[in-house]
């Protein structure tokens, strides 16, 4: 007799035997117990749920000549023959392969017919949602209204891709995900039957390897038993499945809440040496990441021993619950990335590296500084009009806004004294203000124009410095700043310049070195200059026409 897989070879053989979904099981011995058995049911769920298995055991319960509280007896010659496949009255098809309209018409012919052993002719119809439009339509008719000798069971992954006419035609059973205590408490049975012996370690990893499938932890377990050795620890099964070791993975999460990349690189180089895939060290680094914050925010954690849980608790201590967050977001978005790319190593190296740059987190933390200042701002105590984009290109230049809020509280007519983030004591904080120069308010175009052009370089607007290098600023009246382009302005500055959040960012510039909110005008003509002295020139001009008036102010 051939090899028979593990997950066909403890195949449930009635309802009781069937893992996690007694909410459905309970149901259908009901109906049979009540001869209540209905035409067509649909049994939706994921993979490895028991849905094909509760299929089987349903079309023998309904035709068994002994049946046992709703139970198959698995004795007699009908369940016997089911068993064996030899049965011609139980039909299992799947739809997969078998999805056009022929097939359909086929069995549309063969319902007339009268079973040959069983009480019914039952059609076991899997992956139910690959048939195609023409082969739904086929069916809708004798699924509605079959004949009393034929039932139908339906079963699906994608129950959204059925039409709602053959939906509303079936008794919906969901098939719910297996927990990881009833897929170990299945696994112990299969493996006292088949003589395995296997540690408590190595049944929690495989139950949640195989995340609520029990056919994908019963090929977890086979591969295990392949080499021919029946003694199955943890470290056996990761080597299996590609899975880094435990003190790996803590020592790369160690090093990135230290902001250690090199240590981190070199750990990462060790697991891919070893063969390991790259998408399961990133998940086991999430996920360890992950119970970091469940332990630092219950203290309880399971599926990992004392020495463990000790080195988790050191890292907790050492890092807050909004930098483990953050991590778990950023490592998330990473593995999207990683996904898709054709340089998988690269793009998780540079990414662990990023995630060790510490100037990346300061960035993040002074966001709720610029929360702060805005909402000073827009108390209207303060004499600047200051925007979130202004404080953000700071905040890009390596400026703490700290000497800001002071100028501002004490009224002072000096612009944003910057303090570049180090990692130094407060009086070295102190110094590299006092070394930082002070922008003056100015009513001087000529002096402020150029530092905001070259601000902009600084910033990377490199765009917006590109269309203004050239330009001058003329004040046009108190509350308006011309921006003048000697050689013209191309459609593509245009474009640029005119949107709305380049045009009130440079306004904002502006506001600032002139010490009031102003606004700005582009000017591409000379015409456009308005004269500097206009009373002069209206009193020259009457003067000229010998006309009898005076300019008054």
């Amino acid at each position: 007799m051939g090899y028979t897989a593990l997950y066909r070879k403890f195949r449930p053989l009635t309802f009781k035997e069937i893992v996690g979904q007694e909410h459905i099981t309970q149901t259908l011995k009901n109906q049979i117990l009540a001869n209540r058995v209905g035409h067509a049911y649909l049994f939706n769920g994921s993979r490895g749920t028991g849905k094909t298995s509760a299929a089987k055991v349903l079309a023998r319960a309904i035709n068994c000549l002994n049946p046992k509280d709703g139970e198959p007896c698995n004795e007699c010659e009908i369940c016997k023959g089911a068993i064996a496949g030899s049965l011609t009255d139980i039909v299992e098809m799947d739809a997969a392969s078998n999805n056009s309209v022929e097939d359909i018409r086929s069995i549309r012919e063969e319902v007339n017919f009268l079973p040959t052993k069983a009480k019914y002719r039952v059609y076991i119809i899997d992956e139910v949602h690959m048939l195609s439009t023409g082969a739904f339509n086929a069916l809708l008719k004798t699924l509605e209204e079959p004949p009393e000798h034929v039932k139908f069971i339906l079963a699906t992954t994608e129950p959204q891709k059925l039409p709602a006419t053959i939906l509303s035609r079936c008794q919906r059973f969901d098939f719910k995900r297996i927990s990881n205590e009833n897929i170990k408490k299945r696994l112990k049975i299969v493996c006292e039957e088949s003589k395995i012996e296997i540690t408590e370690e190595a049944l929690n990893i495989i139950a949640i390897l195989s995340e609520g499938a029990m056919r994908d932890a019963l090929s977890i377990l086979e591969r295990c038993v392949q080499d021919g050795e029946n003694n199955i620890n943890e470290d056996k099964i990761k080597d299996l499945v590609g899975i880094p070791k435990i003190t790996f993975v803590h020592s790369i999460t160690e090093s990135i809440i230290n902001y250690d990349a090199e240590h981190a690189l070199k750990d990462i180089d060790l697991v891919l040496e070893q063969g390991k895939d790259i998408s399961n060290l990133l998940w086991e680094i999430i996920k360890y990441v992950k119970d970091i914050l469940v332990y630092k925010t219950s203290e309880k954690l399971e599926l990992y021993s004392q020495e463990e849980i000790q080195n988790i608790k050191k890292l907790s201590e050492n890092v807050s619950k909004e930098k483990l967050i953050d991590l778990i977001y950023q490592l998330s978005q990473l593995e999207n990335e990683i996904k898709w790319s054709t340089q998988k190593t690269i793009m998780f190296q540079a990414g662990i590296i990023k995630l060790c740059n510490k100037q990346v987190e300061i960035s993040g933390k002074l966001e709720e500084r610029v929360e702060k200042i805005e909402k000073y701002l827009k108390s209207g105590k303060a004499n600047i009009v200051q925007t979130n984009n202004q404080i953000n290109n700071q905040l890009n230049n390596n400026y703490v806004s700290t000497a800001y809020d002071s100028s501002i509280k004490k009224g002072a007519n000096s612009s944003v004294v910057g303090t570049k983030v180090e990692e130094n004591s407060n009086s070295q904080k102190a110094n590299q203000v006092k070394k930082t120069t002070s922008k003056k308010f100015s009513t001087n175009s000529e002096e402020y124009w150029p530092e905001i052009v070259n601000d902009l370089k600084q910033s990377g607007k490199i765009v917006l410095y590109t269309n203004l290098m050239n330009t001058k600023a003329v004040e046009m009246n108190d509350m308006t700043v011309g921006i003048q382009f000697p050689n013209g302005m191309t459609a593509f500055g245009k474009t640029v310049l005119e949107k709305p959040e380049n045009i009130r960012e440079i306004s904002n510039l502006v506001s600032i070195a002139c010490g009031k909110e102003m606004q700005i005008k582009y000017i591409t003509t000379p015409q456009e200059i308005p004269t500097r002295n206009v009373r002069e020139d209206l009193q020259n001009l009457a003067n000229e026409s010998d006309i009898p008036f005076n300019v008054i102010e």
